[in-house]
């Protein structure tokens, strides 16, 4: 029996200083594994940006066929719009996800969940990956992080009612055929799009689990503290409030 597969987006909004040594890693292992398709989706950078971007993705393309040629947004979307826009566009497939750009998930721990993703008999439950233990030597990242995911993950789970620790790490696997139920109701784009895609597969019927893995920070992100913060708050209150109507 052939495995499952899977298609794999890499969201990216300046990130040609940081992808370049993952790409190519995550090229060569799932090359391994196969059965996977891989898209980077640039979520309109500017004009100096994209060039950038398809000097470090063209000559992986050439090497490598299963890595799509990258899809260049024309407006910046945000995040899940650009997580979105690369599995809309997708072939059939078993497993629809998404790995942040930088690294901080390493390419070992997406061959890791593609790998768990395939024991299932059936493409049935969603897998987002976790850094629930915050005090682990596997989650290596600053405490002010820390704490903040720590209080996010706990306004997620209260206000929404969904038994989650962390819903923002920056790896998932989706199945497909869930997906496609909910993309109709999928609203947000940006940073908290994470939490809206959650509670739209838990509404649906769809089961999830968590599993925990290694992560560093890595330098260079585009998220604000605070900021982003607060805003993703927001979020999370909207959710609650359509939920609520429904």
């Amino acid at each position: 029996m052939s495995p499952a597969t899977v298609h794999l987006v890499i969201p990216c909004f300046q990130e040609s200083g940081r992808i370049g040594p993952f790409l190519a890693e995550l090229c060569e292992v799932t090359h391994e594994l196969g059965g996977v398709t891989m898209q980077v989706v640039e979520d309109g950078s500017d004009a100096s940006e994209a060039a950038r971007m398809r000097e470090i993705i063209t000559p992986l393309c050439q090497r490598h066929a299963h890595l799509l040629p990258p899809l260049f947004l024309p407006h910046n979307l945000g995040k899940g719009g650009a997580v979105y826009a690369g599995w809309d566009q997708a072939a059939p497939v078993d497993w629809l996800g998404f790995v942040d750009a930088d690294g901080s998930c390493s390419a070992t721990e997406v061959v890791g969940l593609i790998q768990r993703a395939r024991l299932q008999p059936a493409a049935l439950t969603a897998l987002f990956a976790s850094r629930w233990d915050q005090t682990s030597s596997k989650v290596q990242r600053q405490w002010k992080r820390r704490l903040m995911g720590r209080i996010f993950g706990t306004l997620v789970s209260t206000l929404l009612r969904i038994p989650i620790h962390d819903s923002q790490c920056g790896l998932k696997l989706v199945p497909r055929a869930a997906y496609l139920r909910i993309a109709p109701k999928l609203s947000i784009l940006g940073f908290a799009f994470d939490v809206e895609l959650l509670a739209a597969l838990h509404d649906s019927g769809c089961a999830f689990e968590e599993a925990s893995i290694s992560w560093h920070e890595t330098p260079g992100g585009h998220v604000h503290l605070i900021r982003d913060s607060i805003r993703m708050a927001r979020d999370v209150l909207a959710i609650r409030k359509r939920r609520r109507k429904r």
